[in-house]
């Protein structure tokens, strides 16, 4: 059960998730991306938040 909840791998994707909010955020071409990059962006600053509090 400890190996879930480690920290290097679920800072990773919290780190991909909120690149991929700002991608979304910065991209010309779909109005629906553009409209959900925040959401996107706070739930990984939020997981991210969260995974930080977990053991190497």
């Amino acid at each position: 059960m400890t190996r879930l909840f480690r920290r290097a791998p679920w800072e990773a994707a919290a780190t991909v998730l909120i690149a991929a909010g700002v991608v979304m955020l910065m991209q010309p071409v779909s109005m629906a991306l553009y409209s959900w990059s925040f959401a996107v962006i706070l739930t990984g600053t939020v997981g991210f938040v969260i995974v930080s509090h977990f053991p190497e």
